[in-house]
């Protein structure tokens, strides 16, 4: 298995469903916090819901339509970054992420993300990669202007969670704006 080191102690890897029980605990210390914006958060409750999440990334990984990878921390699941969408035939693809409390502030999600567009442009000859987020999560608009990506949109009372319609924001890089 492959691990790119993120910074000292933290590393990116595949997030599998062997991996079913770390995840769990980990969607236990991150429910609260992830839950507005992953919307697997909430149906990851058990090893059975916690495999069933991860078994569905590494199905779509075979088809080449997601992937999914976790974030350690000194040997510790804190997070991840996935491509939500990936669209060869189109060239578009959409990443995304979450990071639970004790690991924010050290720049993880950007170097992982950049790691994904990077792959994802350089390797795979996608020509746009989208990050879509509810911009009462300014961490996560933050991260979509550290990348270099351009708001294109705002999609208002898009989508609903907890019985409130929230909005989202459409960010974007091209191939050709990308280092």
């Amino acid at each position: 298995m492959f691990s790119i080191e993120l910074a000292e102690g933290a590393e990116l890897r595949p997030l599998e469903p062997w991996q079913a029980a770390e995840f769990l605990a980990h969607m236990d210390r991150a429910r609260a916090t992830v839950d507005p914006w992953i919307p697997w958060a909430s149906v990851s409750t058990d090893l059975e819901s916690a495999t069933a999440t991860l078994q569905r990334y590494a199905d779509n990984t075979a088809r080449d339509t997601q992937r999914l990878y976790g974030i350690w921390l000194d040997g510790t699941l804190v997070g991840g970054t996935m491509f939500v969408a990936f669209d060869v035939r189109s060239g578009n693809c959409e990443v995304g992420c979450w990071l639970e409390p004790a690991a924010t502030g050290r720049g993880l999600i950007t170097r992982a993300v950049r790691v994904l567009i990077d792959w994802a442009v350089k390797t795979r000859g996608m020509h746009r990669v989208e990050w879509h987020c509810n911009p009462a999560n300014t961490n996560s608009s933050n991260v979509a202007r550290r990348l270099g990506m351009t708001r294109e949109a705002l999609l208002r009372e898009s989508y609903p969670w907890q019985g409130v319609r929230n909005d989202t924001e459409i960010w974007a890089v091209l191939a050709s704006e990308w280092e």
